[in-house]
């Protein structure tokens, strides 16, 4: 019987594989054999002892054009195909096939490249960047490679055609054009405005799009917010159909909204002298109060922060506190988290889930030199107070997060409640409540008187409530005062009604002597009676124009539309009787878009204002303005014209 050889593997065995065209074997030393690349030099692994790595690492290194100088001479050329038939041992000692099937090179995907970089804010020399181009070429090695100026251009391109979709849109509304401004500071100390438009669209949906990205050498001027806004209106012809102004106190000072609002009535005569300007962002106003509430409380908060992170940081302590837990037979089934600042929600989350499991923390190891102090009992039931008072602020910001948009009267509802509760708790017989809220109370009362005759606007739309939401709110916050202030109410929407209902016209009548006509003495304008039986036939003239009803009356008066157990959809609702309100239904579409906040959905829980970054600032105004002005757009999928 043959007695078995210390040979290798394989090594009387034809090497059948085509990399052997590429590869040459090297002894390295005994028992070990390694491939040498035959363009680049770079040895791999084949035979270690009696392993044999195979040769699938080989085909890789040329086949996808990691080997550097095939990646080279292949340019312009198809990838090495290592499915080719076995060549004979005469035409392997060639490096590569001789026949080379040449191909065009490919062009970049600009404009899906410009695309991303809007929608995710990417820099624009991004595609300068060897990372992005070995990408590039790893999926297509005949890829041409692009530079700024391309892509920059196809980002304008994108903008442009954008822009006329917008500029139909605006058009094709039968309504008026709300603009919210919004600040935004750089690393560079630049200064630039966001101009958003909000408007009921020729479907009666409510549409919301950046128009206009204004960047302020001089932000400290007073006039030149203004110059931002005219810039807008003029921008995308807007003359005539400004409606309302919202801004943000951070940023508007007295003297910036009085002449702003000078300016509401002089672009566009139907805003009640400039009455229409909101000066305080909802979503702001909001933050702060919030933010105010957690301030009075931070050593209190600091504790729960850190026996939080206690749990949540070492997994051993999370794996005793959940034991610990169940042991008590607590049932939340909230999880502990740990905060982000600048996010005041999650701070509320975070103490919320906390308050739940309070009875918890105490059974923990407190030998643990790591373990911080318990909250007391007492300050226990203080958070427990805070969240009482921050929920109310968190649903009322939270509205802002819907992905679709609401109208303003959905706003009403949560405002005048939490002017009730903050009022109320202020003369609190509780010495922690009264001397938490009070501050509160003071600061949303300003927003109050600032707001509460737009937003009451908006709820007498509201077919469901009418004037009665109104009636019932204001008795609870004003008490006997009420009447009055639902008077200014009443006053006000009828005022605005006046602005929609088109001027009368007067034909006047030529003296009938300018035509040679003589005049009897029973065409005298001066009759031989008394005269008064004209003024009776003028008298009752007046009397039947005071009897007659308008839609806003006859509106006001017909019973309330009953209320569904879902919100009804008042654009939907005014639509279907713009026939039977044609005037109404004009001014109800356009007081419902008024929008109370300047801020995106994204940022309704910051604790610090919108920062541009430092690379987008450096660019020229324009091209930042089409970056952002086109994300926003593209949002909503690309324009169909």
């Amino acid at each position: 019987m043959a007695t078995k050889t210390n040979q290798q593997p394989n090594s009387f065995r034809r090497k059948k594989s085509i990399v052997w065209d590429y590869f040459t074997v090297q002894q390295i030393s005994a028992g070990c054999k390694k491939a040498c690349c035959n363009q680049c030099k770079r040895s791999f692994a084949y035979v270690t002892d009696s392993k044999l790595a195979g040769t699938s690492h080989l085909k890789r290194h040329i086949a996808t054009g990691i080997c550097p100088v095939i990646r080279q001479k292949s340019k312009g050329m198809t990838k090495v195909n290592l499915s080719i038939p076995l060549k004979t041992e005469a035409q392997s000692h060639t490096t590569l096939p001789r026949k080379r099937v040449r191909s065009r090179p490919v062009s970049a995907p600009v404009h899906e490249i410009a695309k991303m970089i809007m929608l995710h804010e990417y820099p624009l020399n991004i595609v300068e960047h060897s990372g992005f181009n070995e990408f590039l070429q790893a999926i297509q090695p005949q890829v041409n490679m692009l530079n700024i100026d391309t892509v920059e251009s196809e980002c304008f391109s994108i903008y442009t055609r954008e822009k006329q979709g917008i500029l139909d849109l605006l058009n094709g509304s039968f309504g008026r054009v709300n603009l919210t401004l919004d600040l935004w500071e750089s690393p560079q100390s630049l200064v630039y405005v966001i101009l958003t438009g909000h408007f009921t669209d020729s479907d009666w949906k409510l549409q919301r799009r950046i128009l206009n990205v204004v960047m302020l050498p001089f932000p400290e001027s007073e006039s030149a917010f203004n110059q931002a806004v005219v810039a807008c209106i003029n921008d995308w012809g807007l003359d005539n159909k400004l409606f309302t102004l919202t801004l943000d106190k951070s940023f508007a000072t007295e003297a910036v909204r009085r002449n702003l609002r000078g300016l509401l009535p002089i672009k566009n005569p139907h805003t009640l002298g400039g009455q229409l300007l909101l000066g305080n962002c909802y979503a702001r106003v909001i933050s702060h109060l919030a933010v105010d509430a957690l301030s009075s409380m931070v050593k209190t908060i600091k504790k729960v922060r850190d026996i939080v992170k206690y749990v949540k940081t070492v997994k051993s302590h999370e794996e005793k506190f959940i034991k610990l837990k169940q042991q008590l037979h607590n049932t939340s089934t909230k999880s502990l988290i740990i905060d982000d600042r600048t996010k005041w929600d999650t701070t509320y989350h975070m103490l919320v889930a906390a308050s739940e499991v309070k009875e918890v923390f105490p059974c923990l190891d407190t030998s643990d030199p790591n373990y911080k102090e318990t909250p007391s009992i007492e300050e226990w039931r203080q958070v427990e107070i805070l969240c009482s008072y921050l929920k109310l602020f968190f649903d009322a910001a939270n509205i802002l997060t819907s992905p679709t948009y609401t109208t303003a009267d959905i706003f009403f509802h949560d405002v005048w409640k939490i002017q009730l509760e903050l009022t109320h708790a202020a003369m609190s017989e509780d010495t922690f409540v009264r001397t938490l809220a009070k501050p509160l109370q003071e600061r949303f009362n300003e927003y109050w008187k600032d707001c509460n005759l737009i937003l009451a606007a908006a709820v007498v739309m509201d077919p469901t409530f009418k004037m009665e939401l109104v009636k019932f709110s204001f008795s609870k916050i004003y008490g006997k005062d009420a009447d009055t202030w639902v008077k200014s109410v009443i006053e006000g929407v009828h005022e605005l009604y006046l602005d929609y209902i088109p001027a009368p016209t007067f034909v006047v009548e030529e003296d009938c002597e300018d035509f040679g006509i003589e005049m009897t003495h029973e065409d005298s304008l001066i009759p031989a009676s008394d005269g008064l039986s004209d003024f009776d036939v003028y008298l009752s003239e007046i009397m039947s124009c005071q009897h007659m009803k308008s839609e806003l009356d006859l509106y006001l008066e017909e019973p309330l539309w009953p209320r569904a157990e879902e919100d009804l959809d008042l654009l939907a609702w005014w639509k279907e009787n713009k026939q039977k309100y044609p005037t109404l239904s004009r001014m109800a579409s356009d007081i419902l878009s008024i929008p109370v906040s300047t801020v995106a959905s994204e940022s309704v829980f910051d604790t610090e204002t919108k920062k541009m970054d430092s690379y987008q600032s450096s660019l020229s105004p324009l091209t930042v303005q089409a970056l952002i002005c086109s994300k926003d757009w593209l949002k909503y999928g690309p324009s169909k014209i």
